[in-house]
């Protein structure tokens, strides 16, 4: 059983560990991305324990939801999800990061129903997301729970352009 858990500033720790870990942040590396601490080789994000009280604040101060996703049965985090509003295309995006370790066991799938009924209750109509055209399994899981689609799109990754997809869900 999965359930979305709230971290508080102390569980900021578990962000600090997914961040830094190279297999869970591989799919994040080679992007051009002006993101302070991003490192471009290996899609890992510096989240030192003197930033937290900012990201924790800034979470709270803004439309954004983010939550560690927890196996109730194992007592363990295993990833976690968020969706924030952006203004700039007028929609909220969602996304889910499953720690390297304990992918292929359906928490991907479980995350992101959570993380849609949650949305729903709080008057979003709509979730978009988007990634590579060829991570098949992460389209895979996506397209399991109701999100199509809406659009192919390319991008730069490791100064090489890549076909990418932006799909949505109605809730």
């Amino acid at each position: 059983m999965l359930s979305l858990y709230i971290p508080q500033l102390k569980d900021y720790w578990y962000e600090e560990k997914l961040l830094s870990d190279k297999d869970t942040m591989n799919y994040n590396a080679g992007y051009d991305v002006n993101y302070s601490g991003y490192h471009y080789e290996t899609g890992c994000i510096d989240f030192k324990e003197e930033t937290w009280q900012e990201k924790y604040n800034k979470r709270k101060d803004e439309n954004t939801f983010f939550a560690y996703l927890k196996d109730d049965i194992k007592n363990e985090f295993v990833g976690y999800v968020n969706y924030q509003y952006n203004e700039k295309d007028n929609r909220y995006e969602c996304g889910v990061v499953i720690e390297a370790s304990k992918r292929r066991n359906g928490y991907a799938k479980e995350g992101l129903k959570l993380l849609c009924n949650y949305a729903k209750e709080q008057g979003i109509k709509s979730l978009y997301d988007n990634f590579e055209i060829d991570r098949e399994n992460t389209l895979k899981v996506f397209e399991s729970i109701g999100f199509k689609i809406i659009e192919k799109t390319t991008w730069k990754k490791f100064n090489k352009e890549i076909e990418g997809v932006i799909v949505k869900i109605e809730l």
